[in-house]
């Protein structure tokens, strides 16, 4: 018989209550006893959801972010908060948003540092080394939830990040080496794993995804070292690996002295079989044949093919579960009441990903009779997308092969058109500006919603959201910000918004996921070829630019940045479906030139996250995604100025790639990272103009005139004063007018001291 089991559930529930229970929480609302309530009900739904598996996961529910949750497991917790006043939540939150629930008048910490967890579009909160790093071990939390989940009578499998994993994706802030700190992290562990065993668990899984990335010979080492030191438990050892290939790794994840082995069976399927035969005879393989990424269903009959020869050769050794975590999927596709009936047809979430394992199991265990209905019924949905005439359009496929590298070519080099647009659009020194959206009100929301429940009607609609650009422009102007942007009061997220308007597109109402705290996004999902019909934000950026004589910025989501955070097609390649985006996208830059918006901002906040997580194939992946944004962009002429934006990623090991989109000014996150991603710069001579963000838009805390001035000044040590923008390091569509007004105020102020300094050097200079 093989055994089922899950690496992780998505934690926000079906109708997202966790984030309305954080966010009622952090605004006074409800007391701490009413979110750790919530949580208790999230936990039960969710395992209840669970139940047909033979293990569930504990330890994958978070208030904010599972990363952040080692660190507080470990006592790991920066020493700006370790000594403040309040609880281990007030610490908890005060890391991961700058604040607890009590202190929302002032500032109070900076907050943690965010970027993407591996190749996903979920942000974790990253681990700091410092020099007086310890780490003192608190497992009541966790062992709490294990107890929870016994009391409904759950078989339990916990959950933690490896030891690995969490050394390797934490930051040291003083530049030592992360590794000097492994024999302490090993006795932690050991610590944690000792206090585990009063709860009478029968499996441990330890989650290390590192295995799967490039592993230098003394972190290969590592490993092996701390799973010498975590043997002889009362308990078994499953170690995931997830979100690709072991390659290199894979004969040492094969014989650590552990008990069993996860392998992400959609991305490694190649290695099943050295796998299998390296394991021996004595150590479970685990296999993710779900995919826990993307939401389309598996092709069972033909994922059985393959398992039934393992399974013979296997026996009670195969487990079977998703390829990872199914954070990343929405929850149930049965709340969907509107998504179009064949394209639900097509689609899986998250409840739906584990009765697809179940039936897998089943035709397993007792042969594809006991299955024979699902199976049949699998085999014609598969079939039906195979052949549907709304997957695959001719004009679009010829389109696409009248592409020619012209296209993806500015007329003139960067010095040329800067002068161009100098002339054109007299900015002052530093230009001063926003990254595109405002807050999006109770307001704003309310009329969308009636909108789309037929409450409002279209007309009335289109002057609720004109008189909130209207707004939007009056603040900018009454602030005193150079270049304007209409504040997207129009669009529910910066991706669903082209999705709902592109064909070959379609959007759920409650497919959401998470992508950091209480910010949750829904993907809309890619099912065929992609084209625009007709102009999608055109409109809008006029009327804005007719109630301003100040430059307004045209706001786009670049075609990179659209793929990677929607749900892609898996039946052609990304690179094929992103050159299809590319040219929906060029078509609406040049219509928005046409329209007379000399600035045009093309967001490619997700370029980075798509890199492949092995270095040996980011090359190719650049080519097709640095092309992609190039044909979309190059259309225009010289004195149309192209702009873009890039959220929390570390960029600095790809700049030369970003260098050549050739945007003539990219605005990217340094806030948090206090300028370090600026590093770069001290190397490599960056040609056109950078906006540095000055400060963090994820936290309420308002930002002070010292700091911005502090994290320009340096800026300005890499980039010359003539090249740098001012700017936040985000949309501010997730924060409060009350916040915006005054940080922004502090910007601008910022920027007044810094041109009346530049200017008293140039006096000197002078003299």
């Amino acid at each position: 018989m093989v055994t089922t089991h899950n690496l992780g559930f998505p934690r926000i529930g079906k109708k997202r209550q966790l984030k309305l229970a954080l966010e009622s929480y952090w605004q006074g609302q409800t007391s701490q006893s009413d979110l750790l309530a919530s949580a208790v009900e999230l936990r039960k739904s969710h395992w209840q959801l669970q139940s047909d598996l033979d293990f569930v996961p504990v330890g994958d529910f978070s208030l904010y972010d599972q990363v952040l949750d080692t660190s507080f497991l470990l006592g790991h917790i920066p020493s700006r908060v370790r000594d403040l006043p309040g609880t281990a939540i007030d610490n908890y939150f005060r890391v991961a948003r700058g604040r607890s629930a009590n202190e929302r008048a002032s500032c109070c910490v900076s907050a943690g540092e965010m970027t993407k967890w591996f190749d996903t579009n979920y942000h974790y909160i990253v681990p700091e080394f410092e020099v007086n790093t310890h780490f003192s071990v608190n497992a009541e939390t966790l062992i709490h939830q294990i107890e929870e989940a016994h009391a409904q009578g759950r078989k339990t499998k916990p959950v933690i990040i490896g030891p690995l994993t969490y050394l390797r994706i934490g930051k040291s802030k003083h530049s030592t080496d992360k590794l000097d700190l492994l024999v302490p992290l090993i006795k932690a562990y050991k610590e944690l794993l000792c206090a585990l065993e009063s709860t009478g668990i029968e499996w441990l899984q330890i989650d290390e995804p590192a295995l799967v990335t490039e592993l230098e010979p003394e972190w290969q080492a590592a490993a092996m070292e701390v799973y010498q030191a975590l043997q002889g438990r009362s308990f078994k050892i499953l170690v995931a690996t997830y979100f690709g290939q072991l390659q290199g790794n894979l004969k040492l994840a094969c014989e650590l002295p552990i008990d069993g082995l996860h392998l992400d069976a959609i991305n490694a399927k190649d290695e099943i079989t050295d796998v299998a035969a390296l394991l021996g005879t004595d150590k479970i393989l685990s296999l993710g044949v779900i995919n826990g990424r993307n939401i389309w269903i598996n092709d069972l009959n033909t994922t059985l093919d393959w398992l039934e020869p393992l399974h013979q050769q296997l026996g009670e050794r195969l487990w079977l579960a998703p390829s990872c975590s199914l954070l990343h999927v929405p929850v149930d596709l049965d709340s969907e009441q509107e998504l179009d009936s064949d394209v639900k047809s097509w689609l899986c979430f998250a409840v739906q990903k584990l009765d697809e394992l179940s039936t897998l199991a089943l035709a397993l265990n007792n042969g594809r009779s006991a299955a024979a209905a699902a199976l049949a019924s699998n085999r014609a949905l598969i079939e039906s997308r195979a052949n549907s005439p709304r997957v695959h359009k001719p004009e679009v496929q010829n389109a696409l092969s009248r592409i020619n590298d012209s296209m993806a070519k500015r007329q003139s080099r960067y010095a040329l058109r800067a002068v161009e647009q100098r002339q054109k659009l007299k900015l002052p020194l530093y230009p001063s500006t926003t990254i595109g959206s405002f807050p999006q009100t109770v307001a704003i929301r309310q009329s969308r919603r009636d909108f789309r429940q037929g409450k409002l009607s279209a007309q009335a609609y289109q002057l609720a959201m004109e008189e909130e650009v209207a707004h939007c422009i009056r603040e900018q102007e009454a602030l005193g910000l150079d270049v304007l942007v209409h504040g997207e009061p129009e669009r529910n997220d910066m991706v669903e918004y082209f999705g709902e308007q592109l064909e070959g597109y379609t959007s759920s109402q409650f497919g959401w996921v998470q992508s950091y705290g209480s910010r949750c996004v829904k993907p809309p999902i890619i099912y065929g070829d992609i084209s625009r019909p007709k102009p999608m934000t055109v409109a809008w950026a006029s009327y804005a630019q007719s109630l301003t004589e100040k430059p307004m910025k045209g706001m786009l989501t670049g075609p990179v940045t659209i793929l990677n955070w929607s749900f892609v097609r898996d039946d052609q390649s990304r690179a094929q479906t992103c050159l299809q985006l590319a040219l929906a996208i060029r078509e609406e830059v040049l219509d928005l030139e046409k329209a007379g918006i000399d600035i045009i901002q093309i967001d490619e906040a997700a370029l980075r996250e798509g890199l492949p997580l092995r270095k040996t194939q980011w090359q190719d992946y650049l080519n097709w995604a640095i092309r992609a944004f190039r044909i979309t962009a190059n259309g225009v002429g010289d004195a149309t100025q192209i702009h873009t934006h890039m959220c929390y990623s570390d960029f600095n090991d790809i700049i030369g790639a970003i260098a050549e989109m050739d945007a003539d000014v990219i605005t990217i996150e340094t806030s948090r990272s206090d300028m370090g991603l600026l590093d770069v710069f001290d190397e490599f001579h960056y040609p056109n103009q950078i906006g540095p963000g000055v400060y963090d838009i994820h936290s309420p805390n308002i930002p002070t005139v010292a700091s911005i001035v502090a994290l320009m000044e340096k800026a300005e040590q890499r980039i010359p004063a003539e090249r740098l923008w001012i700017n936040p390091d985000c949309g501010l569509k997730t924060r409060t007018w009350p916040e915006v007004i005054p940080a922004l105020n502090n910007m601008l102020k910022a920027r007044e001291l810094l041109v009346a300094k530049h200017r008293q050097n140039e006096t000197v200079q002078t003299e």
